[in-house]
């Protein structure tokens, strides 16, 4: 019998660290972070995305500004350019600070799909930092796997 409570110990041990859940700050980064990309992204509203970003925002795409003001020209450009674009967050991860995102999107270029890792960095709470890169999704591919979990 305690053979089998220390079995059973171990496994519950070890359970708990495989689940591992987010911090409750690591939440709250995830949070923010979706509610800034929806609104800024996906509604193309930089008035309800403006709050979620810091004073410093240093942007890491080379055709973006730095500054809350880069980011209101680039939701502009994607309203005035891409109206139709819409942004499908497949998954995110979260590691203290950062926040990746997994991003399929469409509405740019009619029968064009890309693939997006966004990837932010908050401090005090507030969006600080942004990278990305892009890539097109092809018609076709050397494998079946596709580019997307579940997809």
């Amino acid at each position: 019998m305690k053979k089998y409570i220390g079995f059973l110990a171990l496994a519950f041990l070890f359970a708990g660290h495989a689940q591992a859940a987010y911090t409750e700050q690591e939440q709250e980064n995830k949070r923010k972070v979706l509610e800034f990309f929806e609104q800024g992204l996906n509604q193309k509203n930089f008035d309800k995305a403006a709050p979620y970003l810091g004073e410093r925002y240093v942007e890491h795409n080379p055709n973006g500004e730095d500054g809350p003001e880069g980011f209101r020209k680039f939701v502009s450009f994607l309203k005035q350019h891409f109206p139709d674009s819409r942004s499908e967050v497949k998954q995110v991860f979260v590691d203290g600070e950062i926040v990746i995102l997994h991003v399929k999107n469409t509405g740019r270029d009619e029968g064009v799909t890309l693939a997006i890792i966004e990837i932010f960095r908050l401090e005090n709470g507030k969006i600080i930092e942004h990278w990305d890169a892009i890539q097109t999704v092809p018609k076709t591919a050397s494998n079946a796997n596709g580019m997307f979990l579940g997809d």
